[in-house]
């Protein structure tokens, strides 16, 4: 008989409110870092009020358990080291996190053309051992593409892979 009382003060209690989706959030932060959109959204499909949730975003981005720049860092580093994704990819998965323009503009900012064009070579050397062939170098410049890479860097890696082989 008490729980609809409990129901009842949680939703008459802004603080109460407050808290609840605080509670919501860390459970949800608890598998991994979360945009502030992202966070939004969640507590939103939880039907938490939305000035509950305005105060639970500012109190956790105080706190510095949300921090989109700190998000997009990592998510860029990770995309790059771990599925060997380009600029191009990165930025509209960020994007289509919640994650400010500026700020991915920043992420990304950290490896510029020479290191974007270092990682499709070094995937290519993984993945195509040899680029003699017209159809392999068409396969190549579609993984490339594929994994975020610029097309004009695509050929241009394909070029300096193919040139190393013939020079090898």
């Amino acid at each position: 008989m008490e729980a609809p009382a409990v129901t009842l003060s949680r939703s008459l209690d802004p603080e109460l409110r407050v808290q609840h989706a605080l509670d919501l959030a860390f459970r949800y932060l608890t598998r991994r870092d979360r945009t502030v959109l992202e966070m939004r959204r969640y507590l939103e499909g939880k039907r938490v009020e939305p000035c509950a949730i305005d105060d639970a975003l500012a109190h956790l981005e105080h706190e510095g358990y949300l921090n989109d720049a700190r998000f997009a860092r990592q998510f860029a580093d990770d995309k790059r080291l771990l599925e060997e994704w380009g600029a191009d990819r990165i930025e509209r998965r960020l994007l289509a996190l919640g994650v400010p323009a500026e700020l991915v503009a920043a992420a990304l900012g950290a490896r510029g053309r020479g290191g974007e064009l270092e990682a499709a070579c070094a995937l290519l050397r993984r993945r195509f051992p040899a680029l003699d062939d017209p159809r392999e170098r068409r396969r190549a410049y579609g993984v490339l593409v594929r994994k975020g890479y610029e097309h004009e860097l695509a050929w241009e890696a394909i070029r300096a892979r193919a040139g190393g082989m013939l020079e090898d």
